[in-house]
Formats: C-alpha cells, sequence, structure tokens
C-alpha cells in the first residue's frame, strides 16, 4: 500500500519515517488512560534473564489494523514463544486492539519503542537475544506502515529500527517482518550477530494480507508451517520460501523473492536457541493463505 499522505506544509514523509513519526487522533483520554494501563501491566510481567543462559525475549506486533495483521501477529508470538523457549519474556502488541475492549496494547510505533526498551532493561544484551517479528503493509521508501483505520497512522524506516536498536545496545537480533517491499531493511540492520527474514525483496510485494485472511502468505509458509517444526531455523527459511514460490505461481503472481541474513557471528547465539527447539511438531491453525483471495 501507498505511505500515509498528509497535507501539512513542509511535511516529508521519508524524513518522517526516518525519524519514527505516529500520530493518533480522536482518541478519548479514557482510551490514553487504558493503552497506559495495558503496555504497563505487560512489561511488568516480563521476567528477567538468567545468567549463564541465552534467552530469547519475543517481541510480535501487527503495525495495521485490518485483521490479518492482529491474527498473524497473535498466532507468531505463540509459535516463537514455544520454538524459543521464551515463555514470561514475550510481548504482543496488535493496531486496534484497544478499539475492541481488548487487553492487547496498541501496536504502535511509540509502544513498540517503550516494549523494545522495556525487553533491553529485562535482558543481558550482550549474551541475550531479541526475536522481532512485525506484520503490516510496506511501503518501498518509508519502510513498515502504522495505521489504525482513520484514527492513527505513522511509519517506522529502516533507519529508525536501527537507531532503535542500536541506542538500546541489542545486537542479537533475529528480526522477521512480513510486510511489502520489506527488504529494504536487510541493508540497514545487518551486521555480523543479527539474522534476518523477509517477507519480500526491496522491489517486490508480498501477498495474502487480505482483511479477512487468517495468514499473509509469508507467515502461513513460515511461521504456521515451516517453524512449527523441530527443524532448524535455514530449513525452515527454505521450506517456506519454496512453499511460497509454488503459491504465486499457481496463482500467475510476481514471485515476492523473500530475504534471508545471518551474520558472521550469529551462529554462536543462534545455535544455542536452536538446540532448545521441541522435538515435536504443532498443528497448523487458520484457514491457509494459498486457500483465500
Amino acid at each position: 500500500m501507498a505511505g500515509p499522505s498528509t497535507s501539512q506544509v513542509g511535511f516529508n514523509n521519508r524524513e518522517a519515517a526516518e525519524n519514527g513519526w505516529s500520530m493518533e487522533q480522536g482518541r478519548s483520554a479514557a482510551w490514553h488512560y487504558a493503552q497506559h494501563r495495558r503496555l504497563s501491566s505487560a512489561l511488568a510481567a516480563l521476567q528477567p534473564q538468567r545468567p549463564g543462559t541465552i534467552d530469547a525475549y519475543v517481541v510480535s506486533i501487527g503495525l495495521d489494523s485490518d485483521p490479518v495483521f492482529g491474527r498473524e501477529a497473535g498466532e507468531a508470538l505463540k509459535v516463537l514463544t514455544r520454538r524459543y523457549g521464551a515463555t514470561g519474556r514475550s510481548l504482543f502488541l496488535a493496531a486496534g486492539a484497544g478499539n475492541e475492549g481488548m487487553g492487547t496494547p496498541q501496536g504502535s510505533p511509540p509502544n513498540l519503542a517503550t516494549a523494545l526498551a522495556a525487553v533491553a532493561a529485562k535482558m543481558n544484551v550482550k549474551e541475550d537475544v531479541l526475536v522481532l517479528f512485525a506484520t503490516t503493509h510496506g511501503d518501498p521508501r518509508l519502510g513498515l506502515v502504522y495505521r489504525d483505520g482513520d484514527k492513527a497512522m505513522g511509519m517506522i524506516a529502516p533507519k529508525r529500527l536501527a537507531a532503535l536498536l542500536d541506542d538500546l545496545g541489542i545486537q542479537r537480533r533475529l528480526i522477521i517482518l512480513s510486510a511489502c517491499f520489506s527488504g529494504v531493511f536487510v541493508p540497514v540492520l545487518n551486521s555480523d550477530q543479527s539474522v534476518i527474514i523477509t517477507a519480500a525483496s526491496s522491489q517486490r510485494t508480498s501477498f495474502g494480507c487480505n482483511p479477512g485472511n487468517d495468514w499473509t502468505f509469508f507467515g502461513d509458509a513460515l511461521i504456521n508451517t515451516a517453524l512449527r517444526k523441530p527443524q532448524s531455523l535455514e530449513q525452515a527459511n527454505d521450506e517456506a520460501r519454496s512453499l511460497i514460490l509454488l503459491w504465486e505461481a499457481g496463482r500467475g503472481l510476481v514471485p515476492s523473492d523473500p530475504q534471508i541474513f545471518i551474520g558472521d557471528n550469529a551462529r554462536t547465539w543462534l545455535n544455542a536457541l536452536e538446540a532448545r527447539v521441541p522435538k515435536t511438531e504443532t498443528p497448523k491453525v487458520g484457514r491457509a493463505a494459498n486457500e483465500t483471495t
């Protein structure tokens, strides 16, 4: 989808995205207070890291209020938490959830920044790992798009996400981005301690984000299928990529070209996490993405 626009004089979308710009409008004071309480409660429940153990902290966020993104982020939280033993060390945020009376904190750029800071305060940034999953619409210039109907909009550019993580000192990170054009994040976020997987290259769209769907193509292939199995991350990525190519070819779509980057020194922590992957597979949930429109 195209990025947000504004009639504000002198407003620069790219610069705003790189600064993590977002806005809320028409929100009641009660809504803001409820959001404060929800986020505070979720952050307070985070467990501290265990010295001598490489702990994973999982943050899963749906940045758009179209229901498919909230569903995908919610199930991704469960799959990634189980896979990497992050029970008590995981956070779920979803745009639009607060409008439905749910207890989930809003999936917004400011809440993501706060969540990342809270995780950094609980973890040992030299020992532990951040596992970040984000799903939303994407823009080749602006990065990840934040939208909650006509109530909120914003953007998170690659430079903004990189700055957040670098400022917090989070070096060990597994970042999975389910969005069109999400490959734009790879050149900016890559480092010798990072693993990055994206739904598409910097020049391609991804598929399956119809609001009525349970999964995007990428989410269904990687999260709902491959990462549920007792196989390595690279094997899971290969399986997911093959499935996506098959589904796209069956519909005559231009391939999304998912990306993966593994830093030279990321093996140290990745091997430790992968060694703890459960030996049993969990069943898929929801309707298959390739069977929906």
